[in-house]
């Protein structure tokens, strides 16, 4: 399965990098070149079945491809949390949105309170 992803990676790719994204926007966009030349660029992204109108959280960078194109359920907090893994294996295949402003950081932090809210409502 993961063959043809590994054998379009020669050299160590270079990805975008999201160590805090929300609701889709992340919020310290970087590039980083990974580390192996097994490595792929991966986007995941956490989600809470029950809270539909928020579009969780995400983090970006590079992996190796085991557990790629997968998703898994968990609990946080008591919340069902729903977690995709997507990979893709050429440079900076996994896109991010940047924030862009005070008007997405403001809504950023509403919708983290919302959520919060919602948690420890349960």
């Amino acid at each position: 399965r993961y063959r043809s992803l590994l054998s379009a990676v020669a050299d160590s790719l270079d990805c975008n990098k999201c160590s805090v994204g929300l609701v889709g926007i992340c919020l310290n966009s970087n590039t980083l070149t990974c580390t192996t030349n097994t490595s792929v660029c991966f986007t995941g992204k956490a989600t809470f079945p029950s809270i539909s109108s928020f579009s969780g959280f995400n983090t970006q960078g590079c992996r190796e491809p085991a557990g790629c194109n997968m998703t898994s359920s968990s609990t946080l907090l008591g919340a069902n949390v729903s977690t995709t893994v997507t990979c893709c294996a050429s440079d900076k295949c996994n896109p991010t949105t940047i924030s862009s402003g005070t008007s997405v950081q403001l809504s950023l932090t509403a919708a983290c309170v919302a959520v919060l809210a919602s948690l420890w409502a349960r």
